[in-house]
């Protein structure tokens, strides 16, 4: 069975067990969050499409770590005018792991 959830304004494709990177969710390590914007359902022989959402479905997932992501660096010049600037940026992240898709 698999599912197709919104989380962080991305979508997920995910199956239990799965683990994955996420924008930030709150929660602590160990705690168990509940994805309840889930757009699609499907199993090995038939798929529930949400309108925009399946009611009713949920997928539960389980909070492994909360970290930030490596350092991405943005680098701006421009040519004979002397202007250069430099900025970094590390995003939050949740990495977390499927343990039940509810239909």
């Amino acid at each position: 069975m698999y599912a197709v959830v919104e989380t962080g304004g991305k979508q997920y494709r995910v199956q239990e067990g799965d683990v994955l990177r996420v924008e930030r969710l709150e929660g602590e390590v160990g705690q168990e969050i509940v994805l309840d914007r889930v757009l699609l359902v499907g199993g090995e022989d038939s798929v529930k499409f949400g309108t925009p959402l399946v009611s009713g479905a949920a997928v539960k997932i389980e909070v492994l770590s909360q970290e930030r992501a490596d350092k991405v660096l943005v680098f701006k010049f421009k040519s004979k005018k002397n202007y250069r600037r430099m900025r970094g940026h590390r995003q939050y992240y949740t990495e977390v792991r499927v343990r039940e898709i509810c239909a």
